[in-house]
C-alpha cells in the first residue's frame, strides 16, 4: 500500500480554482457557484474509484465502498471543501484529497472490506457564509438549531434556505441527513495542524488526544444615536461603549483562568456606522474555546455581567446574546490513538501527540461514534491565510497513516 503524492497534489490545486475570489487565497463559500464546480469534481474523482456517490440532505457527498457485510457498523473518513474567506488551500481540502487518496489506493490494490467505508466532503463547516458553523456534521448528527435555515443569512441577507433550494436541495428534508447510534464505528479526519507544533519538532504527523469544545455567540448591543459634538458623555446610550466594556472584561476572565481557555472577538459592526454619530446599535460576535465548557460558561457570565453593568449604568441601553454555536469538547479514546500510533510505526511515520484547538467536524461527530484525528504540519503555523501551506509529501505521509487505518478498521 502505498498513496501517490502526484495523485494528491492534482486534487489540491485543482479544487484550489474554485474559488469566488481569484488571487488571493480561495474563498469557496457554501451552496455558491464554486461550491457546486468543486462538488462535481470530488464526485467525479470518487466514481473514479469504484465507488457509490450520493449527496445527503444538505449537500454532503458520500462516496461508499460496499463491504463484505452491508449492514455491520460503517468505518468513515473525510472533511469539509467550504473554506473562510480568501483561505488557503488546504484546510479541510486536505482531509478530503486524503480520502479520495483512499479510496483510489483501496480501489488500485483490489481491496474489500468486512465493514462498508463512507468517504465524505462536508458543506459549511467554517460557518464563512452563514454564521452556524460544523453544520453537515452537526445536520448528520441531529444537532441543527430550531429554525437556523430560516434565520442564518449570509452578508447578502440570503437564508441559509434559499441558498439550498438554489444549490437544488429541498431545506425542508435537512433533517434527513441524520445518522442513527451505531451507524456508525468510527469518523477519522484528516486535517492541517493549523499551528506550529509539528514543523517545530520535525513530526510527520500529530495523533490528537482531545478537541476543546466551542460556543460562539452574537452579542446585540441597543441604544440611541446622538451628535457626537453635543451630547454630553453623561447623557449617552453609546453601544459601543458598553460593547467595547463587555469585550474586555469577557478577555480579563478567559487570561484570568490560566486554563487555555482563549476567547476572540472577531466582527465588530455599528449603526449608524459613521464617526460623528454615537452608535446606536452595535453587534460583535463571542468564539469562546476551552477544554472545559464551564471555562466558556465563566467567560460569557463575564461578559454579560459588564453589559449588564452597562445597562443599570444607563436606561436607555439593553442587550441580546444569541448563542450560534455549541460543540463539547472530544476526548480521543486511548485505544484509536494507539491505532494510529501502529499503523505510523510500521510506516515509518514518525508522531507525536498533540491537542486541537480549533474546531472540526469530528469534534460533532464524537457525539455519535468514536472518533480519531490525524494532523499534518502547517508550514509556521499558518492557516486561513492564503499563505496556508503544507508539503505534499508531508500531506501523503498523512494519507498514507489514514490508508491505512481505514483498510485496519474496515478488515475486522
Amino acid at each position: 500500500m502505498e498513496t501517490k503524492v502526484e495523485r494528491i497534489q492534482r486534487d489540491i490545486e485543482t479544487l484550489a480554482q474554485y474559488s469566488q475570489v481569484q488571487g488571493i487565497g480561495c474563498t469557496r463559500y457554501t451552496y455558491t457557484k464554486e461550491f457546486a464546480q468543486a462538488r462535481d469534481y470530488i464526485v467525479q474523482e470518487m466514481k473514479a474509484a469504484g465507488l457509490s456517490v450520493r449527496e445527503d440532505a444538505v449537500g454532503t457527498v458520500i462516496g461508499r465502498m460496499e463491504g463484505k457485510n452491508p449492514s455491520a457498523p460503517i468505518i468513515m473518513t473525510g472533511s469539509h471543501f467550504d473554506t473562510v474567506k480568501t483561505g488557503g488551500r488546504f484546510d479541510g481540502m486536505a482531509g478530503v484529497t486524503a480520502a479520495l487518496e483512499t479510496a483510489r489506493t483501496l480501489h488500485d490494490e483490489g481491496f474489500v472490506p468486512e465493514h462498508p467505508i463512507e468517504f465524505v466532503a462536508l458543506p459549511e463547516e467554517e460557518g464563512a457564509r452563514f454564521g452556524g458553523g460544523l453544520f453537515a456534521s452537526r445536520a448528520m448528527c441531529g444537532k441543527l438549531y430550531h429554525n437556523e435555515l430560516e434565520t442564518y443569512k449570509d452578508s447578502d441577507g440570503v437564508s441559509m434556505a434559499q441558498a439550498m433550494r438554489e444549490y437544488g436541495l429541498d431545506p425542508a428534508r435537512a433533517d434527513e441527513a441524520r445518522r442513527e447510534k451505531g451507524e456508525i464505528d468510527m469518523f477519522l479526519e484528516l486535517h492541517i495542524e493549523q499551528g506550529p507544533v509539528l514543523e517545530n519538532a520535525g513530526k510527520d504527523v500529530g495523533i490528537v488526544e482531545a478537541i476543546v469544545g466551542i460556543k460562539c455567540f452574537n452579542v446585540y448591543v441597543h441604544g440611541r444615536s446622538d451628535h457626537a459634538g453635543t451630547t454630553p458623555m453623561d447623557m449617552r446610550a453609546d453601544t459601543m461603549v458598553a460593547a467595547a466594556r463587555a469585550i474586555v472584561a469577557g478577555t480579563d476572565k478567559a487570561r484570568e483562568l490560566g486554563d487555555g481557555t482563549v476567547v476572540t472577538f472577531g466582527r465588530v459592526e455599528t449603526q449608524p456606522g459613521a464617526f460623528n454619530i454615537v452608535a446606536k446599535e452595535t453587534l460583535f460576535d463571542i468564539d469562546c474555546r476551552s477544554k472545559s465548557l464551564e471555562s466558556v460558561d465563566n467567560v460569557i457570565d463575564a461578559v454579560r455581567a459588564s453589559l449588564e453593568q452597562s445597562q443599570a449604568e444607563n436606561k436607555g441601553l439593553s442587550f441580546d446574546i444569541v448563542e450560534k454555536l455549541t460543540a463539547q469538547p472530544v476526548l480521543v479514546k486511548p485505544e484509536a490513538q494507539e491505532l494510529l500510533e501502529q499503523e505510523a510505526a510500521q510506516a515509518g511515520i514518525s508522531t507525536m501527540k498533540l491537542l486541537s484547538g480549533a474546531g472540526h467536524d469530528a469534534m460533532v461527530m464524537g457525539s455519535l461514534c468514536d472518533v480519531a484525528m490525524i494532523f499534518v504540519p502547517s508550514k509556521g503555523g499558518r492557516s486561513h491565510v492564503p499563505e496556508e501551506w503544507t508539503d505534499y509529501e508531508q500531506l501523503r505521509k498523512g494519507a498514507e497513516l489514514l490508508c491505512r487505518c481505514v483498510r485496519r478498521l474496515a478488515s475486522k
